[in-house]
C-alpha cells in the first residue's frame, strides 16, 4: 500500500512539473507572439507595408516558437532604407525555454528581395539563423550565420554562392550615442565564394576566403533622408575604420587596414596599408581584364618590386604598400592605380 502511494506521489510530481512546463511554454509563446505583433505595428508606423499569413505557435518542450507564413515587407520613398521589398515563404521565431535571453530568427523556404529598380533576387540556404538579444544593455548585438547560401535572380540568368557566411554587428543605442566608443562595431567572414559565371572576373570566379573587421565612428544621424544622413555623419566627424581585411582571390593574398571618410562632395576618401602577396600575377590579370591600364600595371609592378626587395624565389612575391584614396582615385605611393565611379546620392 505504501509503495503504491509513493508511485502516486511521484506521478503527481511529474504531472505537476509537466503542467508547469506546458504553462511556461504557453506564456513564453504568447509573449513572443505579442512581441512580434508589436514589432509589426512599429514597422507600419514607420511607413512599411506588411502582409503575412496566419501565425502558429510550437517548439515545445525545448523552446517557444512562433511560425509566420508568407511574410512580406515593403518600403517605398526616399527615406532610409529606400525602395525595398522582402517576401519570405516562412519565418520562425524561437526562444529557448532554458536560456530565454536571445531570440533566434530563421527563414524557411526561398526569400525574395527587390531593391529599388533591380530585378527580383531569390535567396536560399541550407541553414540560416539571426540571433538578437532580448535584454536591454545599451548596445544591440546581432549575429547572423548562413550555410550554403545562394543568391540568384528570378529569371535564373546567374547565381552566386557562399559555403559559409558569418556576420556580427554591435550597434550602440541612440540613447547612448553621446558616449565614447564606436557607434557600430562589425565583423564578417565568408568562405568558398563563387561569383556569377556570366562575368569574366580578372582574378577568377572563386574567392577562397574573405574576412572584415571594423567600426563605424561618429554620431548616428536621426534623419532618414539618405543624403542628409551622409552629410550629417560627415560633418560630425564620421569615419569608417577597417581594422582588418583579408582576401584570398586567385593569385592575390591581401591583408590590409584603412580609415575612410566622405569628402566635401560626399565621395569616399582615406588611406590605409596592405600586405600584398602575389602582386605581379595579380597586376597582370587586372591589366589583361581591363581593370587597370597596362601602363599603370607596369608602373605599379616596378614600384612594388623596388619596395619588396629580394625575397624567397620559391614563394610568390609579397610587399607592404601604403594606399590612398582621394578624388575617387586609388593610388599607391603617388602612382594612380584606378579611378572609382562616382557615388550618385539621391536629391534631397
Amino acid at each position: 500500500m505504501m509503495r503504491r502511494k509513493h508511485w502516486i506521489f511521484a506521478a503527481a510530481i511529474l504531472l505537476g512539473l509537466l503542467a508547469g512546463d506546458v504553462a511556461y511554454w504557453r506564456i513564453a509563446a504568447e509573449r513572443l507572439r505579442t512581441g512580434y505583433q508589436n514589432w509589426l505595428a512599429g514597422r507600419v508606423a514607420e511607413g512599411w507595408g506588411v502582409h503575412s499569413g496566419a501565425l502558429s505557435i510550437g517548439g515545445w518542450p525545448g523552446a517557444a516558437k512562433v511560425v509566420v507564413q508568407n511574410l512580406t515587407l515593403r518600403h517605398a520613398g526616399p527615406a532610409i532604407p529606400g525602395d525595398i521589398e522582402v517576401a519570405s515563404a516562412g519565418v520562425d521565431l524561437s526562444v529557448s525555454l532554458l536560456s530565454p535571453a536571445n531570440l533566434q530568427i530563421s527563414l524557411t523556404g526561398p526569400t525574395h528581395v527587390r531593391l529599388a529598380n533591380t530585378s527580383d533576387l531569390i535567396v536560399t540556404s541550407e541553414e540560416d539563423s539571426l540571433s538578437v538579444p532580448l535584454l536591454a544593455s545599451g548596445r544591440r548585438p546581432f549575429d547572423f550565420r548562413a550555410r550554403s547560401l545562394r543568391i540568384e535572380p528570378a529569371n535564373g540568368a546567374w547565381h552566386t554562392t557562399m559555403g559559409l557566411l558569418n556576420v556580427n554587428v554591435d550597434v550602440a543605442d541612440q540613447a547612448a550615442s553621446g558616449q565614447q566608443g564606436p557607434a557600430i562595431t562589425f565583423s564578417a567572414s565568408a568562405e568558398a565564394i563563387a561569383l556569377p559565371a556570366v562575368v569574366k572576373w580578372p582574378l577568377g570566379s572563386n574567392i577562397s576566403s574573405m574576412t572584415l573587421d571594423g567600426t563605424l565612428n561618429g554620431p548616428i544621424p536621426k534623419t532618414r533622408d539618405l543624403t542628409a544622413w551622409a552629410e550629417a555623419w560627415r560633418d560630425g566627424g564620421g569615419s569608417l575604420a577597417i581594422s582588418h581585411l583579408t582576401v584570398g582571390w586567385g593569385p592575390l593574398g591581401l591583408t590590409s587596414s584603412a580609415t575612410l571618410a566622405l569628402d566635401d562632395q560626399l565621395q569616399p576618401m582615406g588611406s590605409g596599408n596592405g600586405r600584398v602577396v602575389g602582386y605581379a600575377a595579380t597586376l597582370d590579370r587586372l591589366a589583361a581584364g581591363g581593370v587597370l591600364t597596362k601602363s599603370a600595371a607596369t608602373a605599379a609592378k616596378a614600384v612594388l618590386s623596388l619596395m619588396a626587395g629580394a625575397g624567397d624565389p620559391d614563394q610568390p612575391p609579397a610587399v607592404d604598400v601604403p594606399l590612398t584614396l582621394q578624388y575617387r582615385t586609388l593610388s599607391m605611393r603617388q602612382v594612380p592605380l584606378v579611378r572609382l565611379p562616382e557615388l550618385d546620392w539621391p536629391a534631397h
